[in-house]
């Protein structure tokens, strides 16, 4: 077929091909994404179902229809769908690790903004970590909160005050009694 267009028709057939196909990739998924809205429309309606759900099975469909249509589109681009899902699993795996590496010092940095905006303590102020509701626990006068710890001078008779570096965290999994 190639061969009764002119030269300059064929130079641009690699790209006028391709061109064509993703438009029409990408005309598809519009019109299948709106009938697909449609009928879950009148499906909640006919059924009574709660707006909710007919708002999150169009947004779920949405994102499949739309994600069906990168990959076809990259496709017709020449990426490789095997390449596109080894990447995909190979960051989220990565991720996966460094989120979980990562947990308590982010569960520590969260804990001191609910430390600094509600306020169970302040500085100066006396606490005891308490172990259980009728065991002692540690405590002190609060001298410093910093984003991982909070930081504790303990007071004994006879001995030099030592200083006591909790983390954040601790003190929403266990409880605090507070002096002023």
């Amino acid at each position: 077929m190639k061969e009764f267009l002119p030269p300059w028709l064929q130079q641009w057939l690699d790209i006028i091909v391709p061109g064509t196909q993703i438009l029409g990739i990408l005309l598809v998924a519009w019109l299948l994404r709106l009938l697909a809205g449609r009928l879950i429309l009148r499906v909640a309606q006919r059924y009574h179902l709660p707006p909710e759900l007919a708002i999150g099975a169009r947004r779920s469909l949405s994102f499949l229809i739309y994600s069906a249509t990168v990959l076809l589109v990259l496709e017709r681009l020449g990426v490789s769908g095997t390449v596109l899902w080894t990447a995909f699993t190979g960051f989220a795996a990565v991720g996966a690790v460094a989120f979980f590496a990562a947990w308590s010092v982010l569960s520590n940095i969260f804990c001191t903004l609910l430390i600094i905006t509600t306020r169970p303590f302040r500085l100066d102020d006396r606490i005891e970590v308490l172990e259980a509701g009728d065991k002692p626990g540690f405590g002190g006068r609060v001298i410093d909160i910093n984003l991982i710890y909070t930081t504790l001078e303990e007071t004994r008779e006879g001995l030099s005050p030592t200083v006591l570096q909790v983390p954040n965290s601790l003190f929403f999994q266990r409880v605090t009694r507070r002096w002023r």
